[in-house]
């Protein structure tokens, strides 16, 4: 087969490495890629154009396509793939309104009982206003469309709170906030592949959306994740049963088939698992975590998704653990450093590198966005995951470099009681 992996991210590079393990594949292809992802694949230019690109894979005989960020599905990647006749792994237009609207997702989770916290949608400022001073701190402000992890704001105080509505609602494009009720507990990340009639999860991992230790700084795509996520097996079950399931069959019921990835962001609540998020795709750095763990057949996988053929399918995981810690660019998140020249040793046994941000210049490696390398360590238990992941960094010589040393922190406080 020849594969077509759309992205340029370490989620893209993690989904390339794994699927340059299965037999399945006689030729791998990165649109547009990044400077690790050369010794895979053949990286294809792309500019962000979902037609230009479908017309492409027409041409070049691709059999399967993995849709890696959310942007293209939100604009319809897939409808156009399949137009053509050619198969992806990935949502439609239509079914990735999940992550394109936090709206459209809130108002199908009310329509169909999934758990989530209130809400309520504004596009007027005056509107939103009014409702903060009515409800009160703590809130959570969210910008209803994409803004690549970044747009969700926990406020503690009303000043904060008002400043984050006029940020979304006060653009001359205008804009649409959700406000949600603060939710306590333990954040946690369920990923499940679905071809519309079956839902199979993977292993629970989590992320560290903050910037910096102990979750503080700014938003940002995400620091870090572990898996798996000591979830137990009756939390897991009402996952499956009172949230993934029930977003498949309500979709479903509004003529809409998902086939692709569902990413479950929860909250474990007192009363249970609450729906933080839901998107279309992998999580970034979830993947890094989660998909060296799996020992199944990615491409086979994927191929039964966009077939709809994933009934019966049983996944098979290698044990122990996995620990993504993300290097990150001096000034990340607002204006990461770009052209940082960048040394990576050969990684030891035990330990991946996934790029993200990089690119040749000159014959050298330099840095070219906000998140740059992610190091993934495994091992038999997270503690040993980490602790690999840890020993690596200070080998990479990367002047300036932004990451946590508190990855996975919680996850073992949670191991040890």
């Amino acid at each position: 087969m020849k594969v077509l992996v759309v992205g340029s991210g370490g989620r893209e590079h993690a989904l390339l490495w794994k699927a340059a393990q299965s037999p399945l594949v006689e030729r791998l292809y990165a649109a547009p890629g990044n400077a690790g992802m050369e010794a895979l694949a053949e990286r294809v230019p792309w500019n962000g154009e979902v037609e230009a690109l479908a017309d492409w894979a027409l041409e070049a005989g691709i059999d399967l396509t993995l849709v890696g960020p959310e942007a293209p599905l939100v604009e319809g990647i897939a409808d156009a793939f399949w137009e053509r006749g050619l198969k992806v792994f990935g949502p439609t237009q239509k079914a990735a309104m999940i992550e394109g609207s936090k709206a459209f997702a809130k108002g199908l989770m009310e329509r169909y009982g999934i758990p989530t916290a209130r809400y309520r949608t504004f596009q007027d400022p005056l509107l939103a206003l009014e409702y903060l001073e009515e409800v009160g701190v703590p809130i959570v402000i969210k910008d209803s469309g994409l803004a690549a992890g970044k747009g969700v704001t926990v406020a503690f105080d009303l000043h904060t709170a008002k400043q984050a509505v006029a940020n979304i609602l006060n653009r001359a494009e205008g804009g649409e906030v959700v406000i949600e009720e603060y939710l306590e507990g333990e954040e946690a990340t369920v990923l499940a592949l679905t071809d519309g009639k079956t839902v199979l999860p993977l292993l629970p991992s989590q992320d560290h959306k903050r910037l910096l230790d102990g979750d503080g700084g700014p938003m940002t795509g995400g620091m870090g994740a572990v898996a798996p996520y000591p979830m137990d097996g009756a939390a897991l079950r009402r996952v499956e049963e009172e949230i993934l399931w029930p977003l498949v069959r309500g979709l479903e019921a509004e003529g809409v088939v998902y086939r692709g990835v569902i990413y479950a962001g929860l909250m474990l609540t007192r009363e249970g698992p609450k729906v933080l998020e839901f998107n279309a795709r992998f999580g970034d750095p979830e993947a890094q975590a989660v998909l060296p763990l799996l020992q199944s057949d990615l491409v086979e996988l994927a191929l039964k998704v966009a077939e709809g053929r994933l009934q019966g399918t049983r996944l098979s995981w290698r044990e122990g653990a996995a620990a993504c810690v993300v290097l990150a660019a001096p000034g990340y998140p607002e204006n990461p450093r770009k052209g940082i020249p960048l040394h990576l040793p050969e990684p030891p046994e035990g330990v991946l590198v996934f790029h993200a941000g990089t690119r040749r210049e000159g014959g050298r490696l330099v840095s070219a966005g906000g998140r740059v390398l992610n190091v993934v360590g495994l091992g038999k238990d997270l503690k040993e995951a980490l602790e690999r992941a840890y020993a690596f960094i200070p080998r990479v010589g990367f002047p300036g470099a932004v990451y946590r040393r508190d990855i996975g922190r919680k996850a073992l406080a949670r191991f040890s009681t």
